[in-house]
C-alpha cells in the first residue's frame, strides 16, 4: 500500500467562492522526495482529527495567513487581514492528536509556528519589528526572487545529522516566528539574528520536526531538501 501523507489545507477566496487549497509544490515534494501520495485535510475544525486514523504522516505546509493571537494569548493582532481561524481551528488540535498516535509530522513556515503553538509556546507577530532582528519576509518582486536564499542557518541533533551540514542556505519568508518556546520542543537550527528556524519535538517516538524555510521550493536542486522529505517519508514508512 502507498504511503498517505495528510496536508492541512486553508480557505481561499477564488473570486468570491470560498475554496479549500494549499500550493501544489507541498504535495508535489511528497510525491517525487517522500514516495507518499498528499491527500488535502480541509479547513473544517476538530472533526477533521477522524482522518487521521488513515494516514501515515501529516505535512504542516505554510500560507499567507498568520496564526491568530488569540491562540497562544498575545494579545490584538497586527495583522488582522492575515487570519485564517478555520485553519487554526483545525491544525492545532489535529497536531496534539498526531503527536499522541505517533504519526510522522514536518512542520513548514506556518506549520513550525503552529507546532509551537499546540504544544503551548508564543510567537512573535512581527519578528522585523523587533530591535536587532533581520527581516525575514520575502519581499516584493518575482517568485524567484522572493525564494531566494537568503540567509544562513546553523543546525544541530537530528536535523543536522538528516541534512548532512552544520550549517546550509535557506530562503526566507515568514513575518512571524517562534517567541517562548513550547515545552517538549526543542531548537535544531537558528539565524544569525536568534530567530529560531528549526524544532524537534523531543518526546515523539519518530519523526517530528519543523522548519521555519520552505524546502518544498525547488527541491530538486536542493540536496538538504530532499534529504530531508526522504527522512519524513521513511519515517512515514517505519510508522505503517
Amino acid at each position: 500500500m502507498p504511503l498517505i501523507v495528510g496536508i492541512p489545507a486553508c480557505n481561499v477566496d477564488a473570486r468570491g467562492h470560498l475554496q479549500h487549497a494549499t500550493p501544489a509544490r507541498y504535495g508535489a515534494a511528497l510525491l517525487n522526495s517522500a514516495g507518499a501520495i498528499p491527500i488535502l485535510i480541509p479547513p473544517m475544525g476538530a472533526a477533521q482529527l477522524s482522518v487521521l486514523d488513515r494516514l501515515d504522516g501529516i505535512l504542516l505546509p505554510g500560507s499567507p495567513s498568520n496564526v491568530h493571537p488569540s491562540a497562544y494569548g498575545g494579545g490584538d493582532s497586527k495583522t488582522p487581514d492575515w487570519h485564517d481561524l478555520e485553519r487554526d481551528a483545525t491544525t492545532l488540535p489535529l497536531i496534539r492528536a498526531a503527536l499522541e498516535r505517533g504519526l510522522p509530522l514536518l512542520a513548514i513556515c506556518r506549520g513550525i509556528q503552529e507546532l509551537n503553538v499546540a504544544l503551548g509556546g508564543t510567537l512573535h507577530q512581527q519578528v522585523h519589528a523587533l530591535p536587532g532582528r533581520m527581516d525575514h519576509r520575502g519581499g516584493e518582486g518575482s517568485q524567484e526572487h522572493r525564494y531566494r536564499h537568503k540567509h544562513s542557518v546553523v543546525l544541530s541533533g537530528q536535523l543536522a545529522h538528516i541534512v548532512g551540514a552544520g550549517q546550509i542556505m535557506v530562503n526566507s519568508l515568514h513575518g512571524q516566528a517562534i517567541d517562548q518556546l513550547a515545552p517538549g520542543l526543542v531548537v535544531e537550527a537558528i539565524a544569525a539574528d536568534s530567530t529560531i528556524e528549526a524544532v524537534r519535538v523531543a518526546n515523539a517516538p519518530g519523526f517530528a520536526h519543523g522548519v521555519q524555510w520552505h524546502p518544498e521550493w525547488r527541491i530538486t536542486e536542493e540536496p538538504p531538501s530532499r534529504a530531508l522529505f526522504a527522512a519524513f517519508g521513511a519515517a512515514c514508512q517505519r510508522s505503517k
